[in-house]
């Protein structure tokens, strides 16, 4: 008669797939998921900010929004932003209206908009390039991503740590119920999952607060693998 030993390990943000779980198998295994966990603290950012200007005509919005994202990128190509680090999307304009009651709604202007998005690969030139923003014009941060730049790196240590893992319990277990390991007969992978800090300015002045909140900031790049394990007979 065949014997069957099915170990299910569990974490709290972790579970067995539903594929592994599913399986018809037909000779004894046993069942575990590795995870492997890189924390790392940053190492660049990412942030996205905006001007919007007000004209009295189309024409007078997008010269003053074109002159502030110019006098922008200029400034960061002269700190050593390389032209590929900066995306400018396109300007956006549209009408603004005075809505007063009972009266038509009157044309006040033309509203500009654009946005800029900046990768920075020297974080402590982050502060730097915000304030100096504050001088060009951009009258708003949308965001700032703090992420790490060997990211690919540190996925593979993740993913090396979580094999590990799933092999480390196989053995315990297996070792607990007086059985060997044989190999192993099924792996699945899940996507490494990089968690990024994001963070959202309030206000172009609030660049102290930033550094502050991003200098005891960590990355967690975390892997995992689920894996059955054959035992021997």
């Amino acid at each position: 008669m065949n014997r069957y030993l099915l170990a299910t390990v569990l974490t709290a943000s972790s579970f067995i797939s539903p594929s592994l779980m599913a399986a018809d198998v037909s000779f004894p295994h046993l069942e575990t998921t590795g995870i492997g966990e890189i924390v790392t603290p940053p190492d660049m950012a990412l942030f996205s900010v905006q001007v919007s200007e007000l004209g009295k005509t189309a024409k007078d919005a997008k010269n003053a929004v074109d002159a502030a994202i110019a006098a922008f990128n200029q400034r960061l190509a002269n700190e050593g932003v390389v032209r590929t680090d900066i995306e400018s999307s396109n300007i956006s304009l549209r009408p603004e209206y005075l809505y007063k009651k009972d009266n038509k709604p009157e044309l006040i202007g033309y509203r500009a908009n654009r946005h800029v998005t900046v990768t920075v690969r020297e974080l402590d030139k982050l502060n730097q390039f915000l304030d100096g923003a504050l001088g060009d014009g951009i009258n708003n941060i949308n965001s700032i991503e703090l992420k790490v730049s060997n990211e690919s790196q540190y996925i593979e240590q993740a993913r090396q740590a979580a094999i590990k893992d799933a092999k480390q319990k196989a053995q315990s277990l297996a070792s607990g119920f007086d059985e060997k390991v044989d190999g192993v007969w099924k792996i699945s992978y899940r996507q490494s999952q990089s968690r990024p800090v994001m963070m959202r300015a309030m206000a172009m002045d609030s660049s102290a607060n930033i550094e502050s909140s991003y200098q005891d900031t960590k990355i967690v790049i975390r892997d995992q693998v689920d894996v059955v394990f054959r035992l021997k007979d």
